[in-house]
């Protein structure tokens, strides 16, 4: 293998003969250190040695980038590892691996938690139901729109409670940073602070269990503190229960509101214990009137007496005389002027089933 003292001119003349492969430039002064060549490509430094019986060849870098005393004094490092038993290549690896972490690891303390919440509610959303998903969209919401309805068109609308921590980077959200929060969110509106609460408690579990993000989280969840769990209170019984004594006053008021849908729609919620929500999805092919059943939101199903069918038909635009069945509207609400349900007379008592407690309710009116 014959040797030269490499300079400028020889480095930059050497040629690859059109014939071979490869070929090889090896430095007099420098032991291990070649110049490479082939006939298409462009030249590179190597350096070549023996390691544990065979020889090891590692690529230093192209003429272009490494000057030859900067090449000479690479050759020399790489000499003196494997002189010390060491393979440079693993070091090599390593140091390429540890720079992968260490940028990994910065672009996970870079990311926001309003980043990472968007990923989490998309990454689960095939586990959820649509108003749980819902809730994780609308707790994070910004505030400072105009809102659709409520105020009469006027104001904006406010901050949720879970967006003052979309902002923050992820790895600064700890258990102090959490309990200054609750704290204030528990000040003005502690009911929907406390499902806020929950919902960020199931997120930080989630964040520790991803590869990408559980560098970065601290050993026992943020939001899982005694101090953020007070700072909400203890929930309170509901006041605003219907007494049954109630009833059939209720009823009687509801009966002659002058909107037969509005009328419906607030019959339908006490009979079925369904959301309002859930029932302004409902259309007339959501009511069975053979077997007396609607169906909310394709998972409750509900077994009504015909005076409680009749008041559920006509919020889906469907007119019911006893047996009959007239559409009134293919899709959407019916007129204001459409012909208000005809109560049964002494409706028997129906058993409502739907995703809530069962509970038997009895139509007096």
């Amino acid at each position: 293998m014959a040797k030269v003292a490499f300079t400028a001119g020889r480095v930059a003349s050497f040629k690859c003969p059109a014939d071979k492969r490869q070929a090889f430039l090896w430095d007099a002064s420098t032991p291990g250190l070649g110049l490479r060549k082939t006939p298409s490509g462009k030249p590179a430094y190597v350096f070549q040695a023996p390691y544990q019986g065979k020889d090891l060849r590692l690529t230093i870098g192209s003429p272009a980038s490494w000057s030859i005393p900067d090449a000479q004094a690479k050759a020399r490092e790489l000499q003196r590892l494997i002189d010390a038993g060491k393979d440079p290549r693993s070091l090599k690896r390593e140091a390429i691996a540890e720079a992968q972490a260490k940028q990994e690891q910065d672009m996970a303390r870079a990311v926001t938690i309003g980043e990472v919440w968007s990923i989490y509610i998309e990454a689960r959303r095939p586990y959820w139901g649509d108003l749980h998903y819902q809730d994780h969209i609308k707790l994070a919401r910004k505030g400072g729109e105009m809102p659709k309805r409520g105020i009469n068109g006027g104001g904006l609308t406010i901050d949720m409670p879970l967006y003052p921590l979309m902002p923050l980077r992820l790895f600064e959200l700890d258990a102090p940073t959490v309990e200054a929060w609750a704290a204030e969110q528990a000040k003005t509106r502690p009911t929907s602070a406390r499902l806020a609460w929950r919902l960020l408690k199931v997120f930080l579990n989630w964040c520790a269990e991803q590869p990408q993000y559980a560098s970065i989280m601290p050993a026992k969840n943020a939001a899982a503190t005694r101090k953020s769990r007070e700072a909400f209170g203890r929930p309170k019984p509901k006041q605003d229960a219907l007494l049954r004594e109630q009833l059939p006053e209720w009823f009687d008021a509801v009966r002659k509101i002058g909107n037969p849908v509005i009328s419906a729609y607030l019959q339908t919620l006490l009979l079925t214990g369904a959301r309002p929500g859930e029932v302004l999805t409902m259309r007339w092919e959501d009511v069975n009137m053979q077997w007396r059943g609607i169906t909310i939101l394709s998972f409750c199903a509900v077994l009504l007496n015909q005076s409680a069918l009749q008041s559920t038909a006509i919020i889906c635009g469907v007119s019911s005389e006893m047996d009959v069945v007239k559409p009134m509207k293919a899709k959407g609400w019916p007129s204001a002027t459409a012909p208000a349900p005809n109560p049964a007379p002494n409706p028997a008592p129906c058993w409502v089933f739907c995703c809530r407690l069962p509970a038997q309710i009895d139509c007096e009116r």
